[in-house]
């Protein structure tokens, strides 16, 4: 056997060894192996796709035209002239491919990437009639529920600049509540859509898992990853997301909400962090839908408190995908061998990662020494159990209702925060939003009025695909809440 086969022989050995294996038959094991990783690497001898680089215009808008600090960079892309978003203004999530546009994802590590291809929901946005306006500015791997752990710094809330847009798709909504665009695009993998919406006051809709297809977007973990729109109207909101989901069935068929029921979840109220106020308005803004025709009761779910844990045993998965897979998940989307080449850097940058990242991914590394991967496969069997009970609930009652957030915008931690307000603000508004990704329910966020000039907001949930129904109630909300105003 030539050396360099003993050698490799020898590398095969120690490798079984250093898995505990017991090897009875070296030389055939040794062949065996060794056909498996040539035929693996046998993929490296097809060429490789080129294309030809994608130049579209872009630029860093200067600090007076980023007062909100919500844009990453600008662009005017256009390429349809009619259709049923054209001559409207999208911003879209910085974390989503745009080709020939840089994609930062919020964190220095990303900083140059320009992938050369367009996410579906881009292609039918500009099919549409769409213009994209630019990239929004959103949290560093959008690892926030607030608006503060970007690298490009934090953004404002237009309704007031020292608190905080909510995250992770913090740009999208400050720039549509501030009117610097028409509609954005957000990604909701606990709720980065919805707590956007509640705190800027605008609608934003996770819609049922798998309706709007994830492809060209950068993710966490296909199970929870979720694309959708925010408006400032509802019925912007269904017209926007008919068109990335390619269906009109997400239109509202009818209007008002004769003899639907409404429950109340009582266990998203009164959480450890509520405001009473918060609580309160959304009450009454879903019982006087019973002067409407409606059935409004309350009831519990009390694996609805489950949510939070799950969701952190589960957060083991998206740190195996982001970083000791590079973005690769399995059954996920493809992996640009450019982007696989930046974000393999953060191995030699560990300390350009965010410190609420860096508590990510030590704690995985404790969590899989102490327990292997029997959080994970027990949190997979929670989010079965509470699926079902959501799912219980939703026959006896049309809709769920709860406070999209526990609370109304909060103030964005300091330049001299330290670690634990850091990742306070990070997690604090996420407890009733992050079901909903693990089980895959719709779930939308609708303003619910305001207090001390702050929105609130109010979240509507219901049965897999039943987007028209949510859509049909919130605009008889939003008409009441406009009613109250006039």
């Amino acid at each position: 056997m030539p050396p360099d086969k003993r050698l490799e022989a020898q590398e095969i050995l120690d490798r079984a060894q250093a898995l505990g294996l017991s090897v009875d038959e070296p030389e055939a094991y040794v062949a065996a192996v060794q056909r498996q990783v040539a035929d693996a690497e046998g993929i490296l001898d097809f060429p490789t796709s080129r294309q030809e680089p994608v130049n579209r215009q872009w630029s860093v808008p200067s600090a007076q035209e980023n007062p909100l600090n919500a844009w990453y960079v600008r662009t005017e892309i256009t390429e349809a002239t009619s259709g049923p978003l054209a001559g409207k203004t999208v911003a879209i999530k910085d974390n989503i491919r745009v080709a020939g546009v840089p994609l930062m994802n919020g964190t220095k590590i990303l900083e140059g990437y320009v992938p050369q291809v367009d996410a579906t929901v881009v292609t039918r946005l500009l099919s549409a009639g769409a213009t994209i306006a630019g990239k929004s500015t959103c949290n560093a791997y959008c690892f926030s529920g607030g608006s503060h752990v970007s690298d490009t710094g934090p953004v404002l809330n237009p309704h007031d600049p020292e608190r905080s847009a909510g995250g992770s798709s913090s740009g999208s909504a400050a720039l549509v509540a501030s009117g610097g665009v028409d509609y954005a695009l957000g990604c909701d993998q606990g709720g980065s859509v919805r707590v956007p919406a509640s705190f800027c006051g605008l609608v934003g809709m996770k819609a049922t898992h798998g309706l709007v297809p994830y492809t060209g977007i950068l993710g966490m973990a296909p199970g929870i990853d979720h694309v959708g729109p925010i408006t400032r109207t509802v019925a912007e909101n269904a017209l926007v997301l008919s068109v990335l989901a390619n269906s009109e069935q997400v239109l509202p068929k009818t209007s008002g909400v004769q003899g639907l029921r409404i429950g109340l979840v009582s266990e998203g109220f009164g959480r450890p962090t509520s405001e009473t106020v918060v609580d309160d308005s959304v009450r009454t803004a879903v019982h006087q839908l019973s002067s409407q025709g409606a059935s409004v009761s309350e009831v519990s779910i009390p694996l609805h408190l489950a949510g939070a844990p799950i969701s952190a045993a589960l957060a083991q998965l998206v740190i195996d995908n982001i970083f000791t897979n590079d973005g690769q998940a399995l059954g996920g989307e493809p992996v640009d061998e450019a982007f696989l080449r930046q974000q393999a850097q953060w191995r030699t940058r560990p300390n350009d990662l965010p410190q609420s990242v860096q508590v990510s991914l030590v704690s995985r590394e404790i969590l899989r020494q102490r327990h292997g991967t029997a959080l994970v496969g027990r949190a997979l069997e929670e989010t079965n159990q509470l699926r079902a009970a959501y799912d219980t609930a939703l026959e006896d009652f049309d809709l769920l209702v709860m406070p999209t957030t526990p609370m109304r915008a909060t103030r964005l931690p300091g330049s001299d925060a330290g670690l634990a307000e850091v990742m306070t603000r990070s997690g604090e508004p996420l407890s009733n939003t992050w079901p909903f990704n693990n089980t895959g329910h719709p779930a939308m966020s609708i303003p619910c009025g305001f207090s001390d000039g702050l929105p609130i907001g109010l979240m509507l949930i219901g049965a897999p695909h039943s987007e028209a129904l949510l859509y049909q109630t919130a605009t008889t909300l939003e008409e009441n809440l406009t009613t109250e105003k006039s």
